[in-house]
């Protein structure tokens, strides 16, 4: 495979997903309607004869196509470098599966398409789909570093300006044969040996002869005049110049790159929901998903709950309380009420043995059913499904002036549930150490989001509820 075939490797990965995807579909309706229920003769149509176009599961297959090209054009599942690590495209593939699904969800639920089509068809394709996708992944990804490291579909490149950074920048080429790097060598103007190829002047020379395809240029070294130079060059002759600068030290840190008109800026306190993109996606989950909730779970058990409620004590149904929200704006947070009417709710915590507490809220807190309410602030766009807890104002002024970097927490909207809460770190804080593991918590889970990691949280916070948990009270 030559170098410039490459550009067809994205092509390729689309094209064996969508494949999949419609075997999956119809080998899942095989094994509904015809292996294992050879007498089932309803929908025969399902062919590629006469009849196929009145077959409903043909119009099924044509939705989940459709919905699958639209959501990968959105999220763009398929922008993988050469460096892009095998995790990195599993976790973006699982978030497109996780997001069809839902939208795929949704538009049964809004048609009333459940009557028509089987559930356990429907959910054995995404079980063969989500299964074959991951093996395909995985073998197609690693067959190409395997062909790559024999020495084919390599890049040329060279490394001008030569020091510190350039050393580590061509150990990493030396270290990693598996992703397609053959260096050449390094320009330098003040230093002379045998990996130094020439001058700054013998640059454009050698690239054009030797087929460089990738010039790198180490900023602390190069000059300005000569950069743009090298930049003029490769437009010109179809090579490309990446520049480098020495931000080893913010290693931890999400770096973007942002354009203030003509002005490049680079901005170290970049987090993934910073991204249009991701904020889409979180924010179509957050709708989806509770309104899945509501519908099927919060529909019976509100009425259920608030008679509860209402007959333990003598007050509301719900308790309102202002609580920091997203850039420190507080918000009316709502839960069912689980205490008796008292002067301390905005500035207590709830503690064990509590006497605030009703009998029936007692059960609502250690199951979170007090939480259910919450969705409804989600749907409002106060909230999201998964995030940092809220915090009560008088506690979010408190802690900020003795935990570090607390109010980063607030770069992103609150949630039900979320990476400290599954994790057990929930309920009262009775120590400052208590609160600054939530924080580190929150700020990795804001640092590292991804709507695969959103869905893992839910599942986490489930398990935990099952189990029980002895700080909920």
């Amino acid at each position: 495979m030559p170098t410039g075939y490459s550009k067809y490797i994205k092509h390729i990965h689309a094209l064996g997903d969508i494949f999949i995807l419609n075997i999956s579909f119809l080998f899942s309706y095989l094994i509904k309607f015809k292996l294992f229920n050879p007498s089932n003769d309803t929908y025969d149509r399902f062919s590629f004869g006469a009849g196929w176009l009145s077959d409903p599961y043909f119009y099924s297959l044509l939705l989940f196509n459709i919905i699958w090209i639209v959501l990968a054009i959105i999220s763009r599942p398929y922008k993988i470098s050469r460096i892009s690590r095998m995790a990195t495209i599993l976790r973006s593939h699982l978030t497109l599966i996780t997001l069809h699904l839902l939208v795929v969800s949704a538009f049964w639920f809004i048609f009333r398409a459940q009557e028509l089509y089987s559930r356990e068809q429907f959910f054995t394709t995404y079980l063969i789909f989500s299964v074959s996708l991951f093996f395909w992944k995985s073998a197609f990804f690693y067959l190409l570093r395997m062909y790559r490291k024999q020495g084919f579909n390599f890049r040329r490149v060279v490394i001008v300006g030569h020091g510190e950074l350039a050393e580590e920048l061509h150990r990493f080429f030396r270290l990693h044969p598996e992703f397609g790097f053959k260096f050449l060598g390094f320009f330098d103007n003040k230093k002379i040996g045998d990996r130094i190829l020439g001058t700054y002047k013998d640059i454009e020379e050698y690239v054009q002869e030797n087929k460089v395809d990738d010039i790198y240029c180490c900023l602390p070294y190069v000059q300005y005049s000569l950069i743009k130079d090298l930049i003029d060059f490769g437009d010109k002759h179809l090579v490309k110049v990446k520049l480098l600068t020495d931000f080893r030290g913010f290693s931890s840190k999400s770096l973007s790159l942002e354009r203030y008109d003509y002005i490049p800026v680079l901005n170290v306190s970049n987090t993934p929901l910073d991204d249009r993109k991701n904020i889409v996606m979180k924010r179509t989950f957050d709708i989806l998903f509770s309104t899945l909730v509501i519908f099927f779970v919060f529909s019976w058990l509100f009425p259920l709950l608030a008679l509860l409620v209402r007959l333990d004590s003598r007050g509301p149904v719900f308790f309102k309380q202002k609580r920091t929200g997203k850039d420190n704006r507080s918000f009316s947070c709502y839960k069912f009420r689980t205490m008796y009417i008292n002067h301390d709710d905005d500035s207590k915590q709830a503690t064990k043995n509590d006497r605030r507490i009703t009998r029936i809220g007692s059960f609502l807190r250690k199951t979170s059913l007090d939480e259910l309410p919450q969705f409804f602030n989600v749907l409002l766009g106060h909230m999201s499904v998964v995030g940092p807890r809220p915090h009560m104002l008088k506690h979010t002024e408190e802690y900020s002036k003795v935990i570090e970097k607390f109010m980063a927490r607030h770069f992103v909207k609150p949630g039900i549930t979320g990476l400290a809460q599954a994790k057990g770190f929930r309920g009262e804080t009775k120590s400052i150490n208590l609160m600054k593991n939530r924080v580190k918590l929150d700020r990795f889970y804001i640092e590292k989001w991804s709507l695969v990691f959103d869905v893992k949280i839910i599942f986490l916070t489930i398990s935990s509820l099952l189990r029980g948990d002895e700080n909920a009270y």
